[in-house]
């Protein structure tokens, strides 16, 4: 049912955690994924991977936030590809911290990179979605991955420092996210094309789980299924979203947390 044969993919933020394990599943269902991230150099490990294990990918470094750097990044797609089935909004830029410790800068960027640059990402794809979508009766599909704390507040028992704290500005920014993913879901309704949003909760690096397990339990006793997620479960429910599977599903937020929001 998650079938991605045939689609080109477009992940901003590949390079990371999460980014990579949804990078590794799209193209594990079949489908052609460009890896976006700052730098060529953090891309091209994962895309070997993915192309060892006889996937399809291709790096696109470019920055979100540079409007020059995104047309000639979906230019690129279009003499190569010709349309884009889905694009993923995944890059983020932010650390640690509290109310007391945040800057006005901290606010400021999280919203341009997590908000601002999705809208942005979607304007300038916008011929090759609608491309797309009018060779596809089930449509193209928008993923924005946003957060379990874009809907509900940390937990700051599980925090044991100010600059370990999950941020007020990260929490605001997806907040936004899972907003503009309603609004844009309403208005491209009409082109066929879904947008939706992917709320993560616990998904701690490797480096943060082997560094800090007393942290790691705090979050696992905080999760009705006992335990934190791990990188590879992100990756049906986003094939699902990008998938023809969910043809009718569109201005959703679905979360992957374990339950986390449902306390």
């Amino acid at each position: 049912m998650n079938d991605l044969s045939q689609k080109t993919i477009l992940l901003t933020g590949a390079g990371g955690y999460l980014g990579a394990a949804m990078a590794r599943g799209f193209a594990a269902a079949g489908g052609f994924v460009y890896l976006n991230g700052r730098t060529r150099a953090t891309l091209e490990p994962l895309k070997e991977q993915i192309l060892s294990s006889g996937g399809q990918a291709e790096t696109l470094p470019f920055d979100v936030t540079n409007s020059k750097g995104v047309a000639d990044a979906l230019d690129e797609i279009r003499s190569v590809r010709g349309r884009l089935d889905v694009l993923v909004n995944n890059a983020y830029y932010g650390s640690g911290g509290t109310l007391e410790t945040s800057t006005d800068e901290d606010f400021e960027k999280s919203y341009q990179v997590a908000v601002t640059a999705s809208a942005g990402l979607i304007r300038a794809a916008l011929p090759l979605l609608r491309t797309a979508a009018d060779n596809n009766s089930r449509g193209a599909s928008v993923i924005n991955v946003a957060s379990m704390y874009g809907l509900v507040s940390p937990d700051f028992r599980a925090y044991q420092t100010d600059a370990s704290t999950n941020p007020p500005f990260y929490g605001a920014a997806k907040a936004a996210l899972i907003q503009l993913t309603r609004y844009l879901a309403c208005q491209l309704a009409k082109d066929k094309i879904r947008v939706n949003a992917l709320c993560p909760g616990p998904f701690p690096a490797p480096s943060v789980q082997d560094s800090n397990p007393d942290f790691i339990q705090k979050l696992a006793d905080r999760v009705p299924l006992g335990r934190i997620g791990l990188a590879d479960e992100l990756q049906g429910p986003a094939n699902f979203l990008a998938s023809d599977a969910s043809s009718y599903v569109t201005g959703s937020t679905l979360t992957v947390d374990g339950g986390w929001t449902a306390w």
